[in-house]
């Protein structure tokens, strides 16, 4: 059947990638796979040209001194594919370097497939145009994201979300003893991420009760950073899917950074409160940008805040501690459904 070259950037890129081989070798055993990927494609027998984590950046300052880098990464992708000749690209969100692959595709003449449609309904939607002749199609995990290309003439299809079929709300917790109360710690999966967020949920883990225990999940990007930076936590670290899911049902709450982790929370029925931070001249620039009033996903889904959500120079440790306690003291304020339109059966 021939050679498929897929681009993953990031761990939840990396999840999806894995789950994408999975299914195509049901249906085409004889697919063979290249390119990029980390631990969970790996599983899949994957071997990735480099290691995702050099990928995993986030903002548009914070990206500026990895520029030269990113870019010697590129051209060595690209002639990877020159080298390898597959029938088909699939580039896994992180669009700041899949599309910009996507676009050195045109005049070797690959077919390239979009995995996760860029938000473009949240912020600068003039890029739609910009992807017209760049993707030959899009994979969305939306459902109110496929009219947005498509009027555009970007082929479409509504895949679901793929955390609707996760392990996340199956768990159990008797698998995943505790003693107290249980707080799931997602710090990010990108060094920026870990960096601006762990010594603000420092700050909060000191000031919570001492029957509060951490458990930390740990994207394979950072896991050595996060392991440093909690070190003395006396924290309980999950890893797999399956202990994920576990913990989410033997937990109290959850501190989770913005971004796919908080939907995966709701899925389980986590409550939880959500933080992000951001380099402040990516927050002024973003804020001009930004055309929706929620940034977790959950509230965005819900058209309501269900979650509380701490950004940017709301994300403090008094009002993340604030926020926390009543969870953790057996509040209500959290989701509890991440909406079942996320799945293609509706």
């Amino acid at each position: 059947m021939g050679l498929i070259y897929l681009a993953a950037g990031e761990a939840s890129g990396d999840i999806l990638g894995a789950r994408l081989m999975a299914a195509l070798r049901v249906r085409a055993p004889t697919l063979t796979f290249a390119g990029l990927g980390g631990e969970r494609m790996a599983e899949q027998g994957f071997e990735s040209l480099f290691p995702i984590r050099e990928l995993a950046l986030m903002g548009l300052v914070e990206v500026l001194p990895s520029l030269r880098r990113l870019a010697r990464r590129l051209d060595e992708t690209v002639a990877d594919i020159q080298a390898r000749k597959p029938r088909l690209l699939v580039t896994i969100d992180s669009p700041g370097f899949t599309l910009r692959l996507a676009r050195r595709m045109k005049p070797l003449g690959i077919p390239v497939v979009h995995y996760v449609a860029p938000q473009v309904w949240a912020w600068r939607p003039g890029r739609v145009k910009r992807l017209v002749g760049v993707v030959d199609r899009i994979l969305a995990l939306l459902p109110f994201e496929a009219p947005i290309f498509e009027a555009a003439g970007i082929p479409v299809d509504f895949v679901g979300h793929p955390i609707l079929e996760s392990e996340a709300a199956h768990g159990d917790a008797t698998r995943f003893p505790i003693e107290g109360r249980g707080l799931i710690v997602m710090p990010g999966s990108r060094r920026g991420e870990v960096t601006r967020h762990l010594p603000i949920f420092a700050a909060a883990r000191r000031e919570l009760p001492a029957d509060v225990t951490p458990i930390i999940a740990l994207a394979g990007t950072v896991e050595a950073q996060v392991r440093a930076g909690t070190a003395d936590w006396g924290a309980r670290y999950i890893r797999t899917p399956a202990e994920k899911a576990d913990a989410f049902a033997a937990a109290t709450a959850g501190l989770i950074k913005s971004g796919t982790s908080s939907l995966e929370a709701a899925v389980a029925g986590l409550p939880h409160v959500v933080a992000y931070r951001v380099n402040p001249i990516t927050a002024a620039i973003v804020r001009r940008l930004v055309k929706v009033p929620h940034a977790s996903l959950v509230n965005l889904l819900a058209e309501q805040e269900i979650v509380p959500e701490f950004i940017q120079q709301d994300c403090t440790t008094e009002k993340l501690i604030a926020a926390l306690r009543p969870l953790l003291d057996g509040g209500t304020a959290a989701a509890r459904s991440a909406s079942p339109s996320c799945s293609p059966a509706g």
